[in-house]
């Protein structure tokens, strides 16, 4: 049963009505400043039935943190005292986020306003974040920008933790804009593109002597990730992490109490188990060489060579490493194939709460 424990963790508001004639297509629709006047400052204007009022910045920060995104939908849906679409039927959805960014502006904020529909979206990946807008900056390094990929460049912004970042870039400094000039972006679409532009998605990798790498994005391109299990250079590749102290429970004579030397003591501790499939045959590969990093960004670094298990009809690959505190971290998995040269590079993300 313990075995099989591991192999399972390695696969891891709006209230005045207005005519729907005046009410413009999707595509165009009234300035948020129209809106507003027409329309919310009605219970906005005063913070009737406990709306947020205008110029209260206080009021609109916390809102202002779940990004345009967040609030156009809770707009929509109805929020406490306010119906669905603000009650206004008429009201697009576009014209209901200029009206929030127009209100967070005039309550501190510096949003952009959204010129279509298409800007309000669902959550994307950092890696969409950063194509869409951050590139614009970080790729060249303009105005000094640290450029996506320079750990070093990365590394002293990130001393004080990710979410230390995440406030600054929602806050806006230096010559970036709050929330990087894009005022639809979530904390964690922040967070994500964040953690993305000091360690860019998926890359492969041929480190032997005088090879030529491939690039992270050709390589992104060629793999499909999906939580802790991705598919790269033919290989599929599943990441469990389990706490040390789950271990510990179990009973002495198990395997798992004496593989690595034991479990170690103390706070921490997780066993990394990474198990290798053929991608297409679906065959165990049981000849390769695990390497893996696990880093809080800008804090700690740590690496271990995984050693080959019992489990998994061998495929599987294992050791203990230390996570010293709450966040996110790097991971980065590097398997070389018995008689390659060629090492294939796996990153995932983590947070640890």
């Amino acid at each position: 049963m313990a075995p099989k424990q591991l192999i399972v963790a390695a696969l891891l508001a709006f209230a005045a009505p207005i005519a729907p004639d005046e009410a413009t297509a999707q595509g165009g629709g009234r300035s948020g400043k129209d809106v507003v006047e027409s329309v919310c400052f009605t219970c906005h204007g005063t913070g009737a039935q406990g709306a947020p009022k205008i110029g209260d910045r206080k009021a609109w920060s916390s809102r202002a943190s779940q990004g345009l995104t967040s609030l156009t939908q809770h707009a929509l849906k109805g929020i406490r005292q306010m119906p669905p679409h603000g009650g206004n039927p008429g009201l697009t959805d576009l014209e209901i986020g200029r009206a929030i960014t127009y209100m967070v502006n005039q309550s501190g904020g510096r949003w952009v306003e959204p010129t279509s529909v298409t800007a309000i979206a669902a959550e994307r990946t950092g890696e969409q974040v950063v194509q869409a807008q951050c590139a614009k900056c970080h790729q060249a390094g303009v105005g000094g920008a640290p450029k996506i990929g320079d750990r070093d460049a990365w590394t002293p912004r990130l001393g004080q933790g990710v979410d230390n970042a995440v406030r600054s870039a929602i806050r806006g400094h230096g010559g970036m804009p709050a929330r990087g000039g894009m005022a639809d972006l979530t904390d964690a679409e922040i967070r994500r593109a964040i953690t993305y532009m000091f360690n860019p998605g998926v890359s492969l990798k041929d480190d032997s002597p005088g090879a030529r790498s491939t690039t992270d994005v050709a390589a992104a391109a060629a793999a499909k990730t999906d939580a802790k299990h991705v598919t790269v250079g033919g290989i599929e590749i599943y990441l469990g992490l389990v706490p040390a102290e789950t271990l510990r429970a179990y009973p002495k004579e198990s395997v798992e109490g004496s593989m690595h030397g034991g479990v170690p003591r103390g706070a921490g501790y997780y066993h990394a188990n990474v198990s290798l499939f053929d991608s297409t045959s679906k065959a165990p590969i049981t000849d390769a060489r695990v390497e893996i990093q696990i880093e809080q960004p800008g804090l700690t670094r740590e690496s271990k060579t995984l050693a080959p298990m019992t489990i998994n009809n061998g495929a599987s690959y294992g050791n203990y490493l230390r996570m010293r505190g709450k966040g996110d971290y790097l991971i980065t998995v590097r398997v070389r194939k018995l008689g390659s040269a060629a090492a294939i590079e796996a990153k995932f993300q983590h947070r640890l709460y």
